[in-house]
């Protein structure tokens, strides 16, 4: 017989996970992920996480597993946990790091969920740091910097870190994407980065309520005027009230903006 719905859960590929299997993984830091709430069962945005999981993949690898096994996994991991979770969907390679994997090492997925997340309330106040992700378009695993930034942030008075590229533009936060608004348009930071999941929902949802979006360099400079937000897997928009020394405008209409375009992305199952 089958037991209920756990309050979190640890499957690789598509079965329960052992200690045994898992403690290789501990401490590795070769892998890439993507991160989602799971609401009824159901999620937004699944072709982004599912192409997120496919390109980084390749790249990483040199092979992706096909969608419908990513799927599949994913939905073993649902029916063992209660409909509203976080969910988190791991693929690494067993061969593990400082190694060169060949061609017969397939890929293997781990899934995770918890309790599910809506995030910190906010507002936020971020402390600009100078930091560039290693491979900043792969969700990757091993990221020591965010936690360092963010309890330096906290330190220094702040509740968390955005970073400033070499050319001095503002990328991203510690696990978050960044948007502003200028009371026109949505704007978006030009840097590399990684394109949030959430954010991919929003730019295709904001295009179809018609409202304007660009996408621009942003340096601590040019914040005067302009209403902020972080968002991640957990929240389309928290407010921040300051990055660095600057306030920014009262982000109240731009977050229930984001919050408009975020539901209006469909719930699809796995």
């Amino acid at each position: 017989m089958s037991a209920g719905p756990t309050s979190s859960t640890v499957q690789r590929n598509g079965q329960a996970a052992t200690a045994a299997e898992l403690s290789p993984l501990a401490f590795a830091g070769y892998a890439h992920f993507t991160a989602m709430q799971v609401r009824g069962g159901q999620v937004r945005g699944l072709d982004l996480h599912l192409a997120r999981l496919r390109n980084a993949s390749l790249e990483m690898f040199g092979k992706a597993l096909p969608d419908d096994l990513v799927r599949a996994h994913l939905r073993a991991a649902l029916a063992a946990a209660p409909a509203d979770r976080s969910l988190m969907a791991t693929v690494y390679s067993p061969a593990g790091e400082f190694t060169v994997a060949g061609p017969d090492v397939g890929l293997d997925v781990l899934v995770t969920t918890g309790p599910a997340s809506s995030g910190p309330q906010g507002p936020l106040s971020l402390l600009t740091v100078e930091h560039e992700r290693m491979l900043p378009r792969i969700k990757h695993v091993g990221e020591i910097a965010k936690t360092y930034y963010l309890r330096q942030a906290v330190a220094e008075g702040f509740d968390d870190a955005a970073f400033l590229d070499r050319k001095g533009r503002l990328s991203e936060a510690s696990i978050w994407n960044l948007a502003f608004f200028d009371g026109d348009a949505v704007v978006w930071p030009e840097a590399e980065m990684l394109t949030g999941t959430t954010m991919g929902i929003l730019q295709r949802q904001l295009a179809r309520l018609g409202i304007a979006q660009r996408t621009q360099a942003v340096t601590p400079a040019d914040l005067a005027g302009l209403a902020g937000v972080v968002m991640n897997s957990w929240t389309p928009g928290i407010a921040v009230s300051r990055i660095g020394q600057t306030p920014l405008r009262d982000p109240a209409p731009f977050v229930a903006l984001l919050h408009r375009a975020f539901e209006a992305e469909p719930l699809t199952s796995p």
